[in-house]
């Protein structure tokens, strides 16, 4: 944006201009032109005092106005001049700003915008009050985003995955044809004998036989209140990847004072965002008594619980079911977020309470998702992280 040559201290001046905002009270005395103008301007129009007026007393040039056309032309100068990240921050900080939720469901606004994981959630939140001409626009930004996710996290997840289950089925009594022989040697080295050149195989280590059931049932329930709509979006995807994989059984379950199973939607997780309705109040009493109630091999399923934790069912009721599942034999996971948004709001007490039945809540961002998921299937300790 400078040229090499740019004098240091009036360089640090100009930063200080477009951070500041160019009223009396800065105290740089830069002025800005050309492309730093526009720059400006762009930033004006999005963080410049909600009276109107510049710290100055000055009536305020720029703004975006509910102008459909203005906003637009806005979208097209911060993606000219801030990279893509800066874009995603600045388009979120308008939304919840100055109010332009509503524009989205105009189909040029849509073309406008850079698509993120935030930009889903808002679209989503506003999906009923979506009108046709809209929908097709916002499920193609939607596509993109999954898209992406999917891209990002599917081959890692399915390798993780994937090691987990042949470690959890593997026997120590196997027949010939599922004996691992590559374990088995490693297990056995102590018992080389040198002079026949050959190790005696005492223990023998084998694979079960996964083609014959399916091996792992997990099923993902996903408060779907507004503040959830990240993890709703991160979730929909990682269990599209849990769906593809033939020995994973999955379930997926989406909540708020009511339950929606939305399992026959998972091969594709734009559907199943489509299908979900973020906002409401909360009841994860009866989203845990409908996964329990699909529960049939306890001691092979793995129940995933994202939310933050704030009840308005039965809380006495929801830890009861907790318990009960975990004391017949299923691995529960709880997810106060599955996010890269930073440390959560969640209920705290509850979080507690289901810790106190070895059940610890935790934040997950969504690089994370599959250690956590490989150690619930192999029934070990979670990665749960430090902050948390």
């Amino acid at each position: 944006m400078t040229s090499g040559t740019t004098d240091p201290a009036q360089e640090r001046l100009r930063r200080w201009r477009l951070v500041l905002g160019g009223d009396a009270a800065d105290g740089t005395g830069c002025a800005l032109s050309g492309q730093d103008a526009a720059m400006d301007g762009a930033l004006t129009a999005l963080y410049g005092r909600k009276d109107g007026r510049s710290q100055g007393g000055r009536e305020r040039a720029a703004g975006l106005g509910a102008s459909a056309p203005s906003v637009a032309r806005w979208l097209g100068d911060i993606r000219t001049y801030f990279p893509s990240s800066v874009v995603q921050v600045m388009q979120r900080d308008a939304i919840d700003r100055l109010g332009l939720a509503t524009l989205l469901l105009e189909p040029e606004m849509l073309e406008a915008v850079e698509a993120d994981v935030h930009l889903v959630g808002t679209l989503l939140s506003l999906n009923k009050a979506m009108p046709e001409t809209t929908k097709e626009t916002a499920r193609a930004v939607v596509r993109k985003v999954v898209e992406d996710l999917e891209k990002r996290l599917a081959t890692r997840t399915r390798a993780t995955l994937t090691g987990a289950l042949d470690r959890s089925a593997r026997i120590n009594r196997p027949r010939h044809h599922d004996i691992d022989w590559n374990r088995t040697i490693a297990a056995n080295l102590k018992h080389y004998l040198p002079e026949y050149r050959t190790i005696v195989p005492e223990r023998l280590i084998g694979f079960g036989r996964a083609a014959q059931s399916t091996k792992k049932e997990v099923i993902l329930c996903i408060d779907q209140s507004g503040s959830m709509a990240a993890s709703v979006v991160y979730a929909s995807v990682f269990g599209a990847v849990l769906a593809s994989m033939r020995t994973i059984s999955t379930r997926l379950v989406v909540f708020d004072t009511a339950v929606v199973d939305l399992t026959d939607q998972l091969d594709d997780p734009v559907d199943v965002l489509f299908g979900t309705q973020l906002g409401g109040g909360t009841d994860i009493n009866r989203a845990l008594a409908y996964c329990q109630s699909q529960i049939t091999r306890p001691a092979e399923t793995v129940v995933v619980l994202i939310s933050d934790l704030y009840e308005g069912g039965i809380r006495n009721e929801m830890l009861k079911r907790v318990s009960a599942m975990k004391a017949s034999g299923v691995q529960f996971v709880t997810l106060l977020a599955l996010s890269d948004e930073g440390a959560p709001a969640y209920d705290r007490e509850h979080a507690a309470a289901l810790a106190a039945l070895g059940a610890p809540a935790f934040a997950c961002t969504p690089d994370l998702f599959p250690e956590v998921m490989a150690a619930a299937i192999e029934k070990r300790p979670l990665p749960i992280p430090d902050a948390a």
